[in-house]
């Protein structure tokens, strides 16, 4: 039987707890948060096996070892944590920032035992009680181990991925906090920039807020994150921030280059170099600025499901245009992603899946 310790029991930090539960019926869970509606509920839902309202000895029986708090909390966890850490004790965390947490871990003399590790997967609900096993499912979960750590442990940990019905994917952590600082916080950095130069140019009716839809409701969506994490990602993930964002003011410049001297060829060759690169992504079907109508849906990654919601579709003369599995689910609700031809088609999918029972989200 292994144990399983979580400091914090928020929405990742609970629905990986949840999947473990799912997957390891006899697997004894300790919990530590500082919301004891949290725990309390973690403890009625039998998914953990003991509650503490204190970092403590009680964590010094582990096997695996969840860091879920908020990332600036890690640093005083680790200090709580270190004497009661069992030598066997596999480490680990949930944050998108790799690079501060590495350093710690190695100021505290903890690499043998420490993986970071990143779940692909999030939603705008927070806290325990929006966690889901399914939120895992189908998901990257990005692994970096340190250089010392055992092989062995990352094997074992790579296999606990794959239990919770993620697909683990191993980096340094190095190539993980530029490749999120490129796919994800540069991303939201230039959504909020574009968010906020609209509401800034705005007329005083409101105009622009008014008929804003299609793409700019696409590549400002992300923009509803949490300010406070965003803060904390920009404020320790900053050099790869600042690198991409340099060559981004200076893609931006050579654009407007091209606009200053109508420069028919180079618009062209831009949008038209976009357009293929974007169009070659894993399961994109459409480019990003074109609308679309989609369903996103929570289900359980077993033998016939997607077969299941295909068929309840097709019996009802629903025509999907497109369906398939989300990995990449940071900002994005649901496991399977339905594509429909238009809105009506979209609503009346809608209409028949809830009344199935299925948990949806619907996208335009």
């Amino acid at each position: 039987m292994q144990t399983y310790g979580f400091i914090g029991l928020g929405l990742i930090g609970g629905s990986i707890a949840r999947a473990i539960r799912e997957n390891e019926k006899d697997a004894c869970i300790i919990a530590y948060d500082v919301n004891q509606d949290s725990l309390r509920l973690a403890l009625e839902d039998g998914v953990a096996n003991e509650i503490t309202d204190q970092i403590d000895d009680h964590f010094s029986r582990c096997d695996y070892l969840f860091l879920c708090a908020p990332v600036q909390k890690n640093d005083s966890n680790l200090l709580l944590l270190k004497d009661y850490l069992s030598d066997g004790c596999l480490l680990t965390d949930v944050g998108s920032v790799k690079a501060d947490i590495h350093k710690n871990i190695e100021a505290l003399g903890l690499e043998d035992q420490f993986i970071g590790g990143h779940p692909m997967a999030g939603s705008e609900r927070v806290g325990y009680v929006n966690s889901k096993s399914v939120l895992l499912q189908n998901a990257y979960y990005v692994l970096t181990p340190t250089k010392s750590v055992p092989a062995a442990m990352v094997e074992n940990y790579r296999s606990l991925v794959e239990k919770m019905g993620a697909i683990p994917l191993i980096l340094t952590c190095e190539q993980h906090d530029y490749v999120t600082a490129a796919v994800s916080h540069l991303p939201h950095v230039i959504s909020a920039s574009l968010v906020n130069l609209v509401r800034d140019s705005d007329n005083a009716e409101g105009l622009m807020k008014m008929i804003a839809a299609g793409g700019f409701k696409d590549i400002t969506r992300i923009s509803s994150s949490s300010a406070a994490m965003w803060q904390q990602i920009c404020l320790t993930n900053t050099e790869n921030i600042e690198n991409l964002l340099d060559r981004y003011v200076e893609s931006l410049t050579t654009f407007r280059e091209y606009l200053e001297k109508k420069d028919s060829e180079k618009l062209y060759e831009t949008f038209d170099g976009a357009r293929i690169y974007r169009d070659s992504f894993i399961n994109a079907s459409s480019g990003p600025i074109k609308k679309s109508f989609v369903l996103t849906v929570d289900i359980a990654d077993e033998p016939g499901a997607i077969a299941a919601i295909a068929t309840i579709l097709a019996l009802q003369q629903v025509s999907i245009k497109n369906i398939g599995i989300t990995h990449n689910r940071e900002y994005e609700g649901g496991v399977l992603r339905i594509e429909l031809p238009d809105k009506e088609s979209r609503d009346k999918a809608e209409t028949i899946l809830k009344g199935k029972g299925y948990v949806l989200y619907t996208r335009d």
